[in-house]
């Protein structure tokens, strides 16, 4: 890992002031695996994806799959700090219920986990549990060495806001074969970060971005979409070990490397 800067980890008074002091959440591979229709078709259950819950070092765009949606519910039910002496499992419950009520289309429980759990995550997700809503089981590591090289490997390339009248649920196309490459990919990735093989870990984002395309094709391809995502993935996946989204509809290319890709940032993990 010779030659890898390490994200910087200060903070300035008026960048802490304008990018707030709760955590945001990066996912991984797996993401979707959360949502119960897509779970309770998963022929090896559970289902595993992956969050990392990140300290507000910047101010992270809106609608970019980044949980500011959900940020923003937390700080309006408890301020500006998560509650202490809380079970994380406890505080997911609750903002999960403030923010999807009345809601035709809940998101999913993994933005909620990964403001909460400190560190990165595996979420475990089957259909009989909980009926699929909430993790069966949750394993995180906050190991120092890990973290580290998560930050170092880990890059962030913004390209677009999702657009107004964006949804990506107009094709479904519920494969269980896709789905368990899926689940799998999720499970692939935390093994990759905690081995910290960075070739895995991009082959487990690579593995995601087929799978999302496979059973959700509008995750990249929507008529309110002006950019080609899905040739811009396959472009730093060929250059790099892989990538995927940060989000649906765009957001940003997370790309793993041990080369800091033109004009990415790194993440900071909250521990």
């Amino acid at each position: 890992m010779a030659g890898l800067a390490e994200p910087s980890r200060a903070v300035s008074a008026g960048v802490a002031q304008a990018a707030g002091t709760l955590p945001y959440r990066l996912q991984l591979a797996g993401g979707w695996i959360d949502q119960p229709f897509v779970s309770s078709c998963n022929p090896e259950p559970p289902g595993s994806m992956v969050v990392v819950s990140l300290r507000p070092v910047v101010r992270y765009m809106d609608r970019c799959g980044m949980a500011t949606g959900t940020r923003v519910v937390a700080q309006a039910l408890w301020g500006d700090t998560l509650p202490a002496g809380r079970a994380p499992a406890s505080l997911v419950r609750e903002l999960y219920a403030a923010e999807n009520a009345n809601r035709v289309e809940p998101s999913g429980s993994q933005d909620m986990c990964g403001l909460v759990y400190p560190g990165i995550s595996r979420l475990d997700y089957d259909a009989k549990v909980d009926g699929g809503w909430f993790p069966a089981q949750v394993t995180s590591t906050s190991d120092p060495e890990v973290v580290a090289w998560l930050e170092r490997v880990i890059h962030l390339v913004p390209v677009m806001q999702r657009p107004p009248g964006y949804g990506p649920l107009g094709v479904k196309r519920l494969d269980p074969a896709w789905i368990a490459r899926l689940a799998a990919s999720g499970r692939a990735c935390f093994d990759a970060i905690v081995a910290m093989d960075v070739d895995a870990l991009g082959e487990s984002l690579n593995e995601c971005s087929r799978a999302w395309d496979a059973i959700l094709p509008q995750v990249f391809v929507h008529p309110t979409i002006s950019v080609d995502l899905k040739g811009l993935l396959a472009a730093y996946a060929a250059d790099y070990p892989g990538a995927m989204m940060s989000g649906c509809g765009g957001g940003y290319v997370v790309v793993a490397s041990e080369t800091p890709p033109p004009g990415s940032s790194q993440v900071v993990v909250r521990t």
